[in-house]
């Protein structure tokens, strides 16, 4: 099952976090949390590891409407979108809300996570 929507952008990596940030909050998404993964791997495991940023991404309109319509739905929010680097590739994925709500057979839910996955795409298409 594919989960993720994808693109390899042409900038370095930094500017492609900061990029993806300013095209999330073109389409309404605040950037709750960020988890630089080459640092915590270092800090807690001495493992070096690549250029990889988590970012946990909200649409606060969205969000209301998916929690009022499923509470338990906050076990799947907020929507992660990665930055990673690979050699000189820089790559950009955002999760496919379908596919991560797939399992929750509600209907509102389902059209939450349709109109999400429209604007996420949308942001990784922009870059």
């Amino acid at each position: 099952m594919k989960y993720g929507y994808s693109k390899i952008v042409e900038l370095p990596f930094e500017e492609a976090i900061a990029k993806v940030t300013q095209a999330l909050a073109s389409e309404g998404f605040g950037v709750l949390t960020t988890i630089d993964v080459k640092a915590t791997m270092k800090k807690k495991l001495d493992v070096d590891y690549e250029n990889y940023t988590i970012l946990g991404a909200c649409n606060p309109q969205f969000a209301h409407q998916a929690l009022e319509a499923e509470k338990e739905i906050g076990l799947l929010l907020p929507c992660n979108v990665i930055v990673y680097q690979t050699g000189a590739d820089v790559h950009v994925s955002a999760m496919l809300p379908s596919a991560a709500m797939n399992a929750v057979e509600n209907d509102a839910i389902a059209q939450v996570a349709g109109a999400v996955e429209n604007k996420l795409i949308r942001v990784i298409d922009s870059l």
